[in-house]
Parts: structure tokens; C-alpha cells; sequence
């Protein structure tokens, strides 16, 4: 019988699929990687299994940093297996070998990166020629078992996919090709002068961090202005009433800043409050309805605003929540689109969501559902149920599922779905706006009313609503007017001029970041608009979150509170990319471009081949400038530092690679300068300064080796008695400075608790957390303990309170930011006090997973029982666990053992003289060579890392020192020709 093999994108969706299917397919039987019936395989990958690659031939291996071998442009690309999934990989392909499964079903998220997955899945599966099988392709809108065998019963053509399918491909292509030629190349630019400065791009990364960018250039340069208003208030018959002064003749001008109710000069406001103070005004009022319907539905990006505006979520955060609200709760539908719309033929689902929340129990939801099914609010609306601005998938909406067991969070963002989804069904809000004008000639004062006649939708948001009167706060909007009379003249009992100041353009949120990404950088507050240009945005609803994050990882932006900053780093790259006038990756309207285009292609209205020969061109374009610029320096906006050069007093300024003294007035450079981005990291200006007018800061966080290994350090700047000058270095604060100088410590923080190892005060010192007796006090001029413990551990900084919980309970909360210095990769972990070691070391959580015993240690034990000429009896009692333990530690003991007998080599005549004649092993050797180093106070004192050879050692090395990284090389050439 043959068998259709579904794969999942993740494996809950894949359980979630054999729940809905077996009331009509029959029951699954759940094995190790997949389930299966008489009709089905059900398995799922777990994200991205597969990942492009270029061809071998094609691929830069030695010198990527170099511009010798770019641009890498391969006529095709290959593919490669994830490295931490190859497992799943190859259960997922297994059963789709299988020769009695004949055709496929996608059943990956329904969108362009779900279409990516299952594709290179399936390409990956053929090897060499395609695997030949028909796919279907599955297209959830919904979790719900219902929702899922009515995709069933809808399965699409691989025709109807083949847009997506054109578009997913190249997206990933096209991202690969600018990214990793543009890295390169400006990471190439970039190192020119010598070290390693890493220097990210991306397709869409580079645009999005051009508009933070911009944003703060435009703060920089804001020069604010004076400027007046003046506010009077009237009395009527009927009492008091607030106005603010305007030119009725006003018009827009090239003055962005300038306002009808705005004077540039206090003596002009002073002269029209004397002009009216006392006097009596005429008053004329014109009252009119008028109605402000909902919001829209919520796509992604405008429910990431909403709840980062409302709860300060992240956009990241709020993605994470709406995708388990959609695939764990079934509460939402698919979150990952960018339509604020639904099909024609969704009422009747419409209505049956009301019906649930109104049943629901949710007491601040259910009656307001039963009021809008009591007065037939949810019918046919071209603003709410229309096909034409529906892509792949329609708006975020509430399912038939009540959830239950929400977390807060979750809850919240559930509501603000709710709430938006029963808004959009409800009548309009209903005021009356009153404009008052009091008329004290020549001078004209307005006064503005909005009174809520009909709450409408309003109703639903409650308190809430208050807000939602434009302007309500600010005194001149928003109140209810007492009436005048027709023909009343009112007396003016105040007027006051207030001095107020021009205020620079709000920096991003992650709200205001996302609008901008979708509309490209153009500034669009209608909703309409909005929505035909969201095209040609920055990314996709589903990419944008990730684009973020990615700019904040890389450290090109920072989140301060609610508001996002760009970092020097990021200044510096903007520079780069203008001074080489790439603008692809300047402009985000240019990118915007290429993003429509995907989505033409989705619709089949694009070559691939046309878009992918313009990717290539522009990645070339890009390669050749950077390759082929040739003056000193880039041209930018440069700062001029307030600290003076440590060296002659000069003025320190700014250019692309360097701060540089540029000399006193009239006076020549004294040559002092020093780069801006040692080890991969860019100075900020604040950061400049405080380093010239301390001459040290740190430690500070972000460098990289040469290698690629991140670290921490101080950073100095010390004379130079051979420059003659100052000159910029590393410190890895080495605490025991103080301790070989015998200068005495002076604790001035408050104790961190008691010292593990004698019970004396811990304290705070330089890069540390030490034990008050292992440093030179007064009290104890000689130490006597070694307890210490760093401030930052593997890039995890270390609280104080964090030190203070490990010495009050023996270990710190779970930590979540270490960085392993073998595999680069982040790991969780707590602090704990190790009795037995002495020191500070590693506790890990306990694993969720027990570990899974290996199912071949029976007969492994047996197949050890047989040879060995044993009975039946005495095979069957060497299977028991105790004999399966044992037959595994015996083979690694013997394939141990020659290892283990070649491991000793004897030392030559020079190195013996130091550690002895016995055959040692290489990092015995090293071992033993410190011993004698420290034994006999070895290390320059100037620089630990340095070793002064005495006479013994002088035979050894050779020379008259070494570094503290050749020694392991230096004694290979002397234990017995290793």
C-alpha cells in the first residue's frame, strides 16, 4: 500500500496534524521520529534543516577577509545540513526515500521561509536528481482540527506554489549574496591597516540601520528654537473658558517648524497679551458631528507597534506570543501576515467567534460580543471582508478556541487581538466638535470642543477611550465648552505668553521602527497608504523582528528603555557605505525596491532569472567599489573631542579610521593618534573622551582576537619612551599588580558578604571580586587568601547582587549569557562556590531530558558473552546492566592504553636540567616549566605574559625571553623529537 509522507515545520504541528486526521484517517502509530497509518507519515523538521552553500570550487576557504577572491558570485549553489539538526535531517529524509511513500505534502508554515524549508528539504533528499515524488502543498490559516482537515481537503497544486517557491529561493540567494560579499568587503576595507574589524551588511539589515541612523543625525544637528504661545482665558454669563491665540492668515511655509499659534520673539507675544488683557471679544462657534471608526485589523507589524506602544513588548517578544497563542493555546490564527483583512466568505466564521466569546466566561470580553450579536453589528463591510487586500493569509483573529491556562503575557496580547477583531464590527465613535473663535481686535483666539456623543467601538476599550480624544491632554482640545450666547460679549480675565523650545524628531521605538520598515522610510500615518506601500518595505511582517534583534546583537544599535540608538559602530559603516556610495545599502526606498519585486515574483509576474541578475549586479557593484577606492580616508561628519591629547595639549579630531591630534592652533601635529576600533570594537565619542582625560576605561566588553575569539579588557594609554609618545594597549586587569608592589588597598564599597575560603570581608577590585586578606590593606599588609572571582565570566557579566547571593547561598540565579570559547555558542549556567576546587565554577540546570540509554549495550554484552565461549545462561546474565556497563569502560580502557604508553617522551639535556629527566607528555612538561617559573619569580613584572630567561631557561629558549603562548611549542622541539 503505498503512503503520502507530510512534513511539518516543527514537531507540534505535526502532532497537532495527527490529532485532526485521525478521527478521519484512523490512528497513527507514534515512533521515534515520525507517526504513521494505513494512508500517512507525519514527520517534521525543527526549522531550518538545510542551508545553502556555494560550490567548493566556487567557495572562498583561505583569505576570505581578502578582496583577492571577490566577488563570489557560483552559477548555482549547493546544499549543507545544519549542524545541530543532521539528526532530524536524515530521519526526514529517510522517510522520504521510503519506496512505499509516493507523493509529498508541505506542511511547513504557510508563507514564503515555510515554502524555503520544505524545498531545500526535499532537494537535499533527491542528492544529485530530483527525488521525483508529486507535492501538495498544506495551507493552514488556523490550528484548529477543523481548520486543519479543511486544508486537507484544499491541499494546492506545486503549481499554484511555484511563485513562492521562485521567491523564497531567490530571497535566500539573494540575502547570501550581498551579505556575504558585502561582509567580506567591508571587513576587508575595514582591516586594511592591520587587526580583524568584523564589519556585518545584509540585503535588508543595512537599509533598516540607515533610518535609525538618519534619525539621530537629524537629533545631532537640531539646533532648537525659541519660540511663544499665548493662552488667555475668557469669562462668559455661563462661566470660564480656556483659548490660545493663532493667525487665521497663516499658511505652510518652508519653515518645517513654523505653526498658526507660534511667534519667534517674546516681545512680539508680550505685545499682543497687553494688546488684549482687560478688553472685551466677540465671540463666533461653528458645531458640527463628526465620526472615527476603528482601527483596522491587526497584521504583524501593527500588532508588534500596538503591543510595544501598549506593553513595551518587543517585536521579537510579541512574535514569540502570537506564535503560541497560534500553535500551542489554537487561540489566534496564523500570525505571520501582512493583511489586515479577511476573505468575502468568512462571516458565518465571523459570527461563530462572537458567538464563542460571548459563551466564553471572559467577563471584561463576553459582554461586549454579546452586545454586538444582540444588535446585529457583524455583516458584510468591504472594509473588513474583502479578497483584494488579502494575500496568502488574512488578518490576526481569534479562533473558535477559548484558550485557557495563558500566561500574563500572553493574555495580554490575546485581549489586545480580541479587543481589535470586536472594534472593527461596531459602529463608529460619534462626537461633536465645537470651534470657538473670541476675537479681541486684530487678534483671534480659538477654542476646540470634542464632545463623545456615542462611544461606538469605544465602548469596548472602556477607561482607555479617554485617549483617544486627540489633543484631550493638552488643554485646548477635548473639553466640554460652557455655552455662550449669541451676541455675548466675554471679558478676557488672563492672557499669558509661554516660552516654549522647538523639540528634534522623536527617537525610533521598535513601534515607530517597524512603520518605518514597512513603508520603506516614508513617513505614513494613514492606514490606507500605508497598506499600498507595505510592498515595498524593509523585509517581510514575518523577517522584521529577526532584522532588529540581528542589528542589536551585532551591537549597531542599542535599546535604551523604549527608544533605539545607534551605536558608533553603526556611524562608522554609514559613513563607509556613503563614501563609497553604495546605495543599495544606504537607501531603504532602493531596498524596498527589491522586496516588491520578491513579491511580484510570488504572484508571477517576475522572473527569477531577472531578479537574481540584478542582485549579482549589484553585489559586484559593490565589491569593485571598496576593492578599487583609493584616497586616505572616507568623507563624513567628524566629531572634534573636548579632552586635549595627552601628548602635547593639541586638538583631537575624528576621521574615518582614527582619532588623531591635529595640533594647537598655529602649531604642527604632535603625531598622537589611536584607532577606533581596537579588536573589532568602535569607540563611541563619550568613550573617546573619557579614555583621553583618564588615560584608561574599561573593562569594557565586544573586542575580538584575531582569531575571532571574544573578550573583555581595560583599555590604557601609557608613554612611550621609544615613540616619545603616547600610544594606546590592552588591560586584562591583573589585580596582583598591587600585590607584587606592595600598594596598599582601600576598600570603599560595601562588603559583598563573607569570603568563602576565611570568612573575611568580599569586596570589589579593579576587574574582580576579592577576599579582603588576598590583596596588600592596611590592616594586612601581606595577604593570606586567594579567594577571586572575575566581573565578567565568558562575556556573562556578574552582578554584585548575583556575587552576593553566591556567597549567602553558594551559587547565583541561572544566568543566560556565557559564551563557551570553543564552540562560540551561548549556554546557561549557575555560579557556584566549588568547596573541593577552590574556586568559582560551573553549576549546569538539570537537563529536562533524562539521558536515553543506548540501545545496543545488551547486545553488545552478549556479542562480548559469545566470544568469549560462554553458555547461553551465562550470556543471558552478562546482558543485565551491570555487565553492559562494564563491556563499553573495557574497550575505551584498551583503545586508551597504547595512547597512554606513547604519551611520555624524554626531555632534552636543556629542558631536563629544568624539570627533571623522567619521560613526560607535552602538557606535563608545560605544567612543570611553570612551576619553575613562578618558583623562581620569572614573569616581567611589566607584562605577565612575558617570560625572563635565566640561565637554565636561556638553554631552552634559546633566547633571553619568550611569550607566555610559545612556550608549549618551544618544548615540542625538546621532548624526544615531538
Amino acid at each position: 500500500m503505498t503512503k503520502t509522507l507530510v512534513i511539518a515545520e516543527k514537531p507540534s504541528v505535526a502532532q497537532d496534524i495527527v490529532r485532526a486526521l485521525t478521527p478521519v484517517a484512523g490512528k497513527f502509530e507514534k515512533h521515534e521520529d515520525h507517526f504513521e497509518n494505513d494512508r500517512y507519515v507525519v514527520t517534521s523538521a525543527v526549522g531550518h534543516l538545510v542551508e545553502i552553500q556555494a560550490p567548493e570550487q566556487f567557495d572562498v576557504k583561505r583569505g576570505k577577509w581578502s578582496f583577492a577572491h571577490l566577488p563570489v558570485i557560483p552559477p548555482y549553489f549547493d546544499l549543507k545540513p545544519v549542524d545541530k539538526t543532521k539528526t532530524r535531517l536524515n530521519a526526514v529524509v529517510k522517510q522520504a526515500k521510503r519506496k512505499d511513500v509516493t507523493d509529498l505534502i508541505n506542511a511547513c508554515d504557510a508563507g514564503r521561509e515555510g515554502e524555503l524549508i520544505f524545498r531545500l528539504i526535499e532537494q537535499y533528499a533527491g542528492g544529485a536528481k530530483p527525488l521525483g515524488k508529486p507535492v501538495k502543498r498544506l495551507w493552514l490559516q488556523s490550528m484548529t482540527p477543523q481548520a486543519i482537515r479543511d486544508g486537507f481537503d484544499a491541499l494546492r497544486s506545486e503549481q499554484q506554489m511555484a511563485g513562492l517557491a521562485s521567491a523564497a529561493r531567490s530571497r535566500s540567494e539573494a540575502d547570501w549574496l550581498v551579505g556575504i560579499n558585502g561582509t567580506r568587503a567591508m571587513t576587508a576595507f575595514n582591516s586594511r591597516d592591520g587587526g580583524f574589524f568584523l564589519t556585518t551588511v545584509g540585503r535588508v539589515q543595512t537599509p533598516t540601520l540607515s533610518l535609525v541612523v538618519e534619525r539621530e543625525e537629524k537629533i545631532r544637528k537640531f539646533i532648537s528654537r525659541d519660540y511663544w504661545e499665548i493662552h488667555a482665558t475668557f469669562g462668559a454669563q455661563a462661566g470660564e473658558y480656556p483659548a490660545k491665540w493663532f493667525d487665521p492668515k497663516w499658511k505652510k511655509s518652508e519653515d518645517v517648524e513654523a505653526r498658526a499659534d507660534r511667534v519667534w520673539s517674546a516681545a512680539e507675544a508680550q505685545a499682543i497679551a497687553n494688546a488684549v488683557r482687560g478688553q472685551q471679544a466677540t465671540v463666533t462657534e461653528e458645531s458640527k458631528p463628526t465620526t472615527q471608526a476603528s482601527p483596522l485589523l491587526f497584521d504583524l507589524t501593527s500588532l508588534q507597534r500596538e503591543a510595544n506602544g501598549k506593553f513595551g513588548f518587543s517585536a521579537k517578544t510579541t512574535l514569540a506570543l502570537a506564535q503560541s497563542l497560534y500553535e500551542r493555546h489554537k487561540a489566534l490564527t496564523y500570525p505571520r501576515t501582512d493583511s489586515r483583512a479577511l476573505p468575502e466568505d468568512y462571516l458565518p466564521v465571523a459570527k461563530q467567534t462572537f458567538e464563542m466569546l460571548a459563551d466564553s466566561g471572559m467577563r471584561h470580553l463576553a459582554p461586549h460580543a454579546l452586545t454586538a450579536l444582540n444588535n446585529n453589528y457583524v455583516r458584510p463591510s468591504k472594509r473588513i471582508f474583502d479578497n483584494s487586500k488579502v494575500s496568502d493569509h488574512f488578518a490576526i483573529i481569534p479562533t473558535l478556541q477559548a484558550p485557557s491556562g495563558l500566561s500574563e503575557a500572553e493574555q495580554k496580547l490575546y485581549d489586545l487581538v480580541v479587543r481589535r477583531f470586536m472594534a472593527v464590527f461596531f459602529p463608529s465613535a460619534e462626537y461633536t466638535v465645537t470651534t470657538r473663535i473670541s476675537t479681541v481686535a486684530p487678534h483671534s483666539f480659538k477654542t476646540e470642543g470634542k464632545v463623545l456623543v456615542k462611544p461606538g467601538w469605544l465602548a469596548i476599550y472602556g477607561k482607555e477611550a479617554a485617549d483617544e480624544v486627540e489633543g484631550g491632554k493638552d488643554g485646548d482640545k477635548g473639553q466640554n465648552l460652557v455655552p455662550v450666547k449669541p451676541g455675548e460679549m466675554v471679558n478676557t480675565l488672563a492672557v499669558d505668553p509661554k516660552g516654549l523650545k522647538t523639540k528634534p524628531p522623536a527617537r525610533y521605538s521598535e513601534a515607530t521602527l517597524l512603520g518605518a520598515m514597512e513603508s520603506a522610510g516614508k513617513q505614513i500615518d494613514d492606514d490606507e497608504l500605508r497598506e499600498a506601500m507595505q510592498e515595498k518595505g524593509l523585509g517581510t511582517p514575518a523577517t522584521r523582528a529577526a532584522i532588529i534583534e540581528g542589528l542589536l546583537t551585532e551591537k549597531y544599535m542599542l535599546r535604551e528603555g523604549r527608544e533605539i540608538i545607534p551605536t558608533a559602530k553603526a556611524f562608522q559603516l554609514m559613513t563607509l557605505l556613503r563614501g563609497l556610495e553604495v546605495e543599495e545599502l544606504c537607501r531603504a526606498d532602493l531596498t524596498g525596491e527589491w522586496e516588491f519585486k520578491l513579491s511580484q515574483m510570488e504572484k508571477g509576474l517576475l522572473s527569477r532569472e531577472a531578479f537574481m541578475q540584478q542582485i549579482a549586479a549589484m553585489t559586484e557593484r559593490m565589491v569593485k567599489k571598496a576593492k578599487e577606492y583609493d584616497r586616505d580616508t572616507i568623507p563624513g561628519d567628524y566629531a572634534t573631542l573636548e579632552s586635549p591629547c595627552p601628548n602635547c595639549g593639541g586638538v583631537v579630531k575624528e576621521n574615518y579610521r582614527r582619532f588623531a591630534c591635529v595640533g594647537k592652533p598655529g602649531a604642527e601635529p604632535c603625531g598622537f593618534s589611536f584607532g577606533k576600533s581596537p579588536a573589532g570594537r568602535t569607540f563611541e565619542t563619550a568613550e573617546a573622551n573619557a579614555l583621553l582625560r583618564d588615560k584608561k576605561i574599561g573593562p569594557l566588553e565586544g573586542f575580538r582576537s584575531k582569531a575571532g575569539w571574544p573578550f573583555t579588557s581595560e583599555i590604557v594609554i601609557k608613554y612611550d619612551d621609544e615613540a616619545h609618545n603616547y600610544k594606546l594597549e590592552f588591560d586584562f586587569g591583573d589585580d596582583k599588580k598591587g600585590e607584587e608592589s606592595g600598594e596598599i588597598v582601600e576598600f570603599e564599597d560595601a562588603s559583598l558578604g563573607a569570603c568563602p575560603i576565611c570568612g573575611s570581608e568580599v569586596h570589589e577590585h579593579g576587574s574582580n571580586f576579592v577576599c579582603s586578606k588576598a590583596v596588600p590593606t592596611a590592616a594586612q599588609p601581606t595577604p593570606s587568601c586567594t579567594f577571586k572571582s572575575g566581573k565578567i565570566i565568558l562575556q556573562q557579566p556578574v552582578e554584585r547582587e548575583q556575587m552576593t547571593k553566591l556567597l549567602e547561598t553558594g551559587k547565583t540565579d541561572l544566568l543566560d549569557k556565557f559564551v563557551s570559547m570553543r564552540t562560540r555558542r551561548a549556554f546557561k549556567a549557575h555560579l557556584a562556590w566549588d568547596k573541593e576546587a577552590g574556586k568559582v565554577n560551573f553549576e549546569f540546570a538539570p537537563s529536562k531530558f533524562p539521558p536515553r540509554k543506548p540501545a545496543a549495550a545488551g547486545a553488545a554484552a552478549k556479542s562480548i558473552a559469545a566470544k568469549a565461549g560462554k553458555t547461553a545462561a551465562s550470556a543471558k546474565k552478562a546482558a543485565k546492566p551491570a555487565a553492559a556497563k562494564k563491556a563499553p569502560a573495557t574497550k575505551t580502557a584498551a583503545a586508551k592504553a597504547p595512547r597512554k604508553a606513547a604519551a611520555g617522551k624524554a626531555p632534552s639535556a636543556a629542558l631536563a636540567a629544568v624539570i627533571g629527566a623522567e619521560p613526560v607528555a607535552r602538557p606535563e612538561a608545560v605544567k612543570k616549566m611553570w612551576e619553575y617559573i613562578k618558583a623562581h619569580n620569572l614573569q616581567d613584572p611589566k607584562d605577565k605574559r612575558t617570560i625572563v630567561a635565566d640561565d637554565k631557561l636561556r638553554a631552552v629558549f634559546g633566547k633571553d625571553s619568550a611569550g607566555m603562548f610559545e612556550l608549549a611549542g618551544i618544548l615540542g622541539n625538546h621532548l624526544g623529537g615531538e
